[in-house]
């Protein structure tokens, strides 16, 4: 099998490596203003020292950079923020809110430890005039007393009541380790937003909202735990992060490609399985013939099975099955409507990652060798579909499982499901399916019964194959996500 992709795309391995990365001129006029107002980074530095932090607002979040006394962009961040993936426009606010300049302070006296907020002290004198002003024209003076002493002490504490608020929906980290793994993942996920930012394809877009929840994942992990001890988690985070962002350089690639000259005028079409619900689909366009037969469960006959051609490795694990837009396998061949494989196939890098490796993950958790899993059993178990975009986009893996079968890189059982069995496992496992009787005028209803014995005939079938050898689910596959106790 092959590992991750340990390299990323070149744009990506640039991004957040300086500060401003896009915008270089925006370094130099903070690195002005520091060298102005703030104390910049030195070797006169010391453990107390409170350096001017430039903040550097994302989309995700900010990256917080110390301006060095020699003049030269810094390497690192000092400090890296992420906001929550599922923020609304307040929420939002916060961000600003949070990388604002640092209030000005004034010290009260030598003798006098503590200061006062340059603001606070201009409201205490803005309202001391207000009340004099006040109570000249009459305005008691016990009205206007708390109004001159809260003021005051409502500028001073008010902002730190909202930093504590605003900092409920961001998750910040300031270690040098935690920053310099953070960095990493920020400058992946950046990445992945701005391929999805200039582009309408879904699978661009979907890759950058996993990336979000990803970054926000490991923020929470290092809030809480160092690099040493939350690695394994962090490892899976970074190796997440770089196959999407090397999934995103390929789909960038094909379509670059698919848009060239020598496409032009072409449609490019894929097929859209029908997934784990029975009504409601789109027709797509009938494909191209393929030398694939399938068979016909609960009929009288059964057309022959065929396995798909490859290289079979003998796996002891469990079978996805599930329905799709009916092909037909060659001229007189009966149509193809529903298709089986091995639970290792999701792993194929050919499908959609990291949804294939995250669906896998869910199929086979509790589940006996050779168990034979329809995909709506899966979204019966996901709270009847709920749950499906926390766990990847169905529709695409089995469009590209279904791809695979018909170009041969994997092994199948292909099958032709007459309308009810077809129907019985596109439906959970306690539903019931109606059909109407013309013959005696009765609506008959099928239910978990007749699915088990659908999926019993099923097994009958792969039973003959892997007798012999069983399904190759394909090469180069990735690893399967690691779970820990």
């Amino acid at each position: 099998m092959t590992d991750t992709p340990r390299t990323p795309p070149p744009t990506a391995a640039a991004q957040h490596r300086r500060p401003f990365t896009l915008d270089p001129g925006r370094w130099e006029a903070e690195h002005l203003r520091a060298l102005r107002t703030g104390h910049v980074r030195d070797h006169t530095c010391t453990a107390e020292c409170e350096p001017v932090l430039v903040y550097e607002r994302t989309r995700w979040g900010w990256l917080a950079w110390t301006v060095p006394g020699d003049g030269t962009p810094p390497e690192q961040p000092h400090q890296i923020g992420v906001l929550t993936p599922a923020a609304t426009p307040t929420q939002r606010l916060s961000l600003r809110w949070l990388t604002r300049r640092p209030a000005h302070r004034i010290a009260l006296a030598p003798t006098i430890p503590g200061s006062l907020r340059l603001s606070a002290a201009a409201v205490a004198l803005i309202s001391l005039v207000a009340s004099l002003f006040a109570m000249t024209h009459g305005v008691p003076a016990d009205v206007m007393l708390p109004v001159l002493v809260l003021a005051p002490l409502l500028a001073e504490h008010l902002p730190g009541r909202l930093d504590a608020r605003a900092r409920e929906h961001v998750r910040s980290v300031e270690d040098d380790g935690t920053c310099r793994y953070l960095q990493r993942l920020a400058a992946l996920h950046t990445y992945l937003v701005q391929a999805a930012a200039g582009s309408g394809r879904y699978e661009l877009h979907r890759s950058a909202e996993i990336g979000r929840h990803t970054l926000w994942d490991a923020a929470g992990l290092l809030q809480v735990q160092d690099t040493r001890s939350a690695s394994a988690e962090l490892i899976a985070c970074e190796r997440l992060m770089v196959q999407l962002a090397d999934q995103v350089a390929q789909t960038l690639k094909r379509t670059h490609t698919e848009d060239g000259p020598a496409d032009t005028g072409q449609l490019h079409t894929r097929e859209r399985p029908l997934g784990p619900y029975p009504l409601g689909s789109e027709q797509t366009t009938r494909p191209t013939p393929h030398h694939t037969h399938g068979t016909s469960p609960l009929k009288e006959h059964h057309s022959m099975t065929q396995l798909e051609p490859g290289h079979a490795v003998r796996t002891a694990g469990v079978y996805l099955l599930f329905a799709h837009e009916p092909y037909y396998p060659g001229p007189g061949a009966q149509e193809i409507n529903t298709t089986l494989v091995a639970a290792a196939t999701l792993l194929h890098p050919r499908v959609r990652q990291p949804d294939g490796a995250q669906i896998h993950d869910r199929l086979t958790q509790g589940r006996q060798p050779g168990e034979i899993i329809p995909l709506a059993t899966l979204t019966h178990e996901l709270n009847g579909g709920a749950d499906w975009p926390t766990v990847g986009d169905w529709e695409s893996v089995t469009t590209d499982l279904l791809q695979l079968v018909r170009e041969g890189e994997c092994d199948a059982l292909s099958l032709e499901l007459p309308e009810i069995a077809r129907a019985l496992i596109c439906t959970g496992p306690h539903s019931h399916v109606r059909a109407y009787d013309a013959a005696a005028d009765q609506f008959i209803a099928y239910g978990p019964t007749e699915r088990a014995a659908v999926l019993a005939e099923v097994d009958t079938f792969l039973a003959c194959l892997v007798s012999e050898r069983d399904l190759w689910p394909g090469d180069g596959l990735l690893p399967p996500l690691t779970r820990h106790p």
